[in-house]
């Protein structure tokens, strides 16, 4: 194998590699994403609520959301950290946590 064609396969496999990255990243920020919708519909849907025992499930429900948004926050940031991104401001400014609900 000569060495022009060592570097062309070293460089999409670098290519290749940046793009998985990317997509990875993508996928994770998408799963945060879906849960913190998931978690303003039950929001919404527990202050449209007046029965006491059917707001008492949607909160358990917006709680099991809440953690798994929290955890999606979590492998987002770890996403991030391993691709060498650092800052996490932006995480926090555009995936904001949602409130806990009584």
């Amino acid at each position: 194998m000569s060495r022009s064609t060592t570097r062309e396969a070293a460089a999409r496999l670098a290519r290749e590699i940046a793009q998985e990255k990317a997509a990875a990243l993508g996928r994770a920020g998408e799963r945060l994403q879906a849960a913190l919708d998931e978690a303003a519909a039950l929001a919404a849907r527990i202050r449209a609520t007046d029965d006491p025992t059917a707001r008492a499930a949607l909160v358990r429900q917006y709680e099991a959301v809440r953690t798994r948004a929290s955890q999606a926050r979590l492998a987002l940031v770890v996403q991030r950290e391993a691709i060498g991104l650092r800052q996490h401001r932006a995480v926090e400014q555009h995936f904001p946590e949602p409130p806990r609900l009584t």
